[in-house]
């Protein structure tokens, strides 16, 4: 016969235990569904943003894009010793701006610039008669950009060549 087990006898209850791992359970899934949602909440604004700055670009609007940019924003370009790229990371807002400016005054009249998913993210895309010369990544905080990543190497390219 056994006998039930209870407070101070030293024995867990095994119905406990078991209430307690589901429990941990549905802890652990709800912070996972919150994660997922905040995520799911962000990604019109990240989209709207990446939206906002490549009009910007394009019009060559220092101040928009300077509005858009955090102050302490980064840019980097890897262009792999392959393709024309900044040599060292963009540094602060404005600076970045300028900057692609005047890139944006020299592209050629043949470079189409598209909204696309990149890493998951909104990002852009640059072509040149329908190949990919450039891909661009955000990294997004509350509603400014703090950091570019653009590859320009062919060879990193590759997947996203469609001419």
């Amino acid at each position: 016969m056994s006998t039930p087990s209870g407070p101070g006898d030293g024995r867990a209850d095994p119905g406990l235990s078991a209430i307690m791992g589901e429990r941990r359970q549905l802890i652990n899934l709800a912070y996972r569904l919150l994660g997922s949602l905040a995520e799911a909440e962000a990604a019109p604004r990240r989209a709207g943003l990446v939206r906002d700055f490549k009009a910007a670009w394009e019009a060559k609007d220092i101040g928009a894009l300077i509005s858009l940019l955090d102050p302490g924003a980064t840019m980097t370009a890897d262009g792999g010793g392959l393709a024309t790229a900044a040599p060292r990371p963009a540094e602060g807002g404005q600076q970045i701006a300028r900057y692609l400016v005047d890139l944006a005054g020299r592209a050629a009249s043949n470079v189409t610039i598209l909204e696309r998913t990149v890493n998951g993210q909104p990002g852009l895309a640059a072509q040149q008669d329908g190949l990919t010369v450039t891909v661009m990544a955000f990294n997004v905080t509350g509603d400014k950009i703090t950091h570019i990543w653009a590859v320009r190497n062919p060879g990193k390219l590759r997947p996203w060549t469609t001419g």
